[in-house]
């Protein structure tokens, strides 16, 4: 199984704080790969590096053998790797549809403006798919800032995958979301992933979350990767355990 995305070397600091210090990662296409690391570890700052955010000040992204480091957010994202963020990036007072309409519009250069959702017939089908797929479709019609949080998550996955990216990139995907949401989320999240065939790479802070849905997951503390491999080896290392978990072994 190849690669799809290769970090090598990324550093980056704000003044005195080490956010990313020599970070190497590898993600196998078509697996899921879970990030974890206490409050201030660099893992959101990797994922900023990594769909270009942020310029590293040292290291290189690779992403499908490519070197994208330092290329503009839109150009990487035009390449088949996106993201959703920890607070959902939707317009709240639009409807379900209108926010898939507008990241349609955006993603194939159709729309006359960036705020102005396609109405045209193609495009309200493409829309109603998508939504489907999320089991959100009976939400099409509902204005956004109405919607639970598990849907308004699950929203901002949708417009991630408007563009059928090879990567998807995921910012505490449950943050927020009630604990009795929070697997309806992940199941769905998964099945879809597996049928368009995208690769997967998430933070997360639960644990549970964490061992029932990665395939790999990789540690972080102070800006370095601590621990990589599968999530029953992970979350057993006393390391992990002690700075990421919060347990004295």
């Amino acid at each position: 199984m190849s690669d799809i995305l290769v970090t090598t070397g990324i550093t980056r600091r704000f003044g005195a704080v080490v956010a990313a210090e020599g970070i190497d990662v590898r993600v196998a296409e078509g697996s899921m790969v879970g990030m974890i690391g206490p409050n201030g570890a660099g893992k959101t700052t990797f994922l900023n590096i990594v769909t270009g955010y942020i310029k590293p000040a040292q290291g290189t992204v690779e992403f499908r053998g490519r070197d994208i480091t330092g290329l503009p957010p839109r150009e990487i994202a035009s390449l088949g790797l996106t993201r959703s963020f920890q607070i959902a990036q939707l317009f709240g007072t639009l409807t379900v549809i209108e926010n898939v309409l507008i990241a349609l519009g955006v993603a194939t250069g159709r729309a006359q403006s960036w705020w102005h959702p396609l109405h045209d017939r193609a495009a309200v089908a493409e829309a109603g798919e998508l939504l489907h797929r999320f089991t959100l479709d009976h939400l099409a019609g509902q204005r956004v800032d109405t919607l639970p949080q598990g849907a308004r998550k699950l929203l901002d996955i949708t417009l991630a995958m408007v563009r059928k990216p090879g990567l998807l990139l995921l910012d505490e995907p449950t943050s927020g979301v009630s604990a009795e949401e929070k697997f309806d989320v992940f199941d769905i999240l998964v099945r879809v992933l597996r049928a368009e065939g995208t690769t997967a790479l998430f933070i997360e802070h639960d644990m549970e979350m964490v061992a029932r849905y990665a395939d790999r997951v990789l540690a972080l503390a102070d800006g370095k990767v601590i621990a990589r491999g599968a999530p029953k080896d992970v979350l057993g290392d006393a390391e992990v355990r002690r700075l990421v978990i919060g347990v004295e072994d």
